[in-house]
């Protein structure tokens, strides 16, 4: 593909413990290999865009993927959305303390849709681009270019990098639709521009009504 398809669409997805204990963190942390594979076995593309390492090793407080469906894909990815928006909860022993008594963990996972009316478009002067060389599909012809595209948000320091793609100019808009949904997500917590704060859906994770299920070390899924 020379070009980026119009019909393709992008969506990034955040997987987050709020501010719950370093046994959410642990989940989440276990979650993104899940999901990975569901997304992929639906014909997805995954691209991990940012990760916020938990308290503990093998925890993580939070991570964006970001879910790409090529042509005829779109219904694959709403089902995926379907299928993971909302609560996610866990059921087990916890893992870092033994001698806990609670057996309910529970994670959000949200989606952030660059088509919605609320999310910002960004202002140029606020964008600091860069070109890089790339690395990926293309082969030596482009390792030898500068395609690779880095995208720094001045006012809020977030920076993000593209380099998948062939060209600098898809790099671009790949790099420039990844930095629009951290900056979303960051808005919709309402704090400033820049703050190192995580995203509102981190400090309102609902029990109860749990879009998915999992148990045990080997996270069986069970009925909802």
């Amino acid at each position: 593909m020379t070009e980026r398809d119009s019909s393709e669409l992008r969506v990034f997805i955040l997987l987050s413990a709020g501010q719950g204990p370093a046994e959410c963190a642990w989940v989440v942390h276990r979650l993104v290999p899940i999901l990975r594979a569901e997304a992929q076995a639906r014909g997805l593309v995954v691209e991990e865009v940012e990760r916020r390492q938990g308290p503990r090793p093998e925890t993580c407080a939070s991570v964006v993927l970001e879910l790409r469906a090529g042509l005829g894909s779109g219904d694959a990815l709403q089902r995926l959305l379907a299928a993971w928006g909302g609560t996610i909860q866990w059921i087990g022993r916890s893992p870092l303390r033994p001698e806990h008594r609670r057996r309910n963990w529970f994670v959000k996972a949200t989606a952030i849709d660059l088509r919605e009316p609320t999310i910002a478009e960004l202002r140029p002067a606020d964008l600091e681009i860069s070109a890089t060389r790339g690395s990926g599909a293309g082969g030596q012809n482009v390792n030898k270019r500068s395609t690779a595209v880095r995208i720094r948000h001045q006012p809020s320091g977030l920076e993000v990098v593209a380099r998948e793609e062939r060209t600098q100019g898809q790099n671009r808009r790949v790099a420039l639709e990844r930095l629009r949904a951290l900056l979303s997500a960051r808005e919709a917590e309402g704090h400033a521009a820049g703050e190192r704060a995580r995203w509102g859906q981190h400090q309102a994770i609902e029990r109860g009504n749990a879009r998915r299920v999992f148990r045990g070390p080997k996270f069986v899924e069970s009925p909802t």
